[in-house]
């Protein structure tokens, strides 16, 4: 995995915590972290001018296939929290993801994570990233946008 990537990499997106998103405790679901993560890839995307449906019809796409959550505090209902995503590695037929979820207002690290993403074609078998995905996953953000307008 190529690992030495540049550090304009990184995207930064504010996320308010949703009720439906909590316990009866008022505590974040675990679960709910991996929604997080994939609205910070999203982002990632969009602030690189992907339009990730045209990929599709071209016969890109890239499923999640292994994902990892580190639980470091509790995040409540209707905190803004900030979702950095940085592409990690890629391979040509991988890409991996790493996330740091952090309260706005204190910058405490509530969350981190990754999530290996792979390429396949439209039958699901692994196939080879074109030069141009990893070229715009690897660019800066061209299509930059305030960081919590969502």
């Amino acid at each position: 995995m190529q690992s030495d990537l540049p550090e304009h990499c990184l995207s930064r997106y504010v996320i308010r915590v949703r009720f439906c998103e909590t316990d009866l405790m008022g505590i974040v679901h675990h679960g709910s972290y991996l929604s997080y993560f994939e609205a910070g890839r999203v982002e990632y995307m969009h602030r690189r001018g992907v339009d990730y449906m045209e990929w599709a019809k071209q016969g890109l796409h890239l499923p999640v296939v292994e994902a990892n959550v580190h639980y470091r505090r509790s995040a409540r209902f209707d905190e803004r929290l900030v979702v950095e995503t940085r592409l990690a590695e890629h391979t040509r037929v991988t890409v991996l993801f790493s996330y740091r979820i952090s309260r706005e207002d204190s910058g405490e690290l509530i969350t981190e994570g990754s999530t290996l993403l792979a390429c396949v074609d439209d039958t699901h078998r692994p196939r080879r990233m074109p030069e141009h995905v990893l070229s715009v996953l690897r660019s800066p953000e061209t299509h930059p946008r305030p960081i919590d307008a969502a």
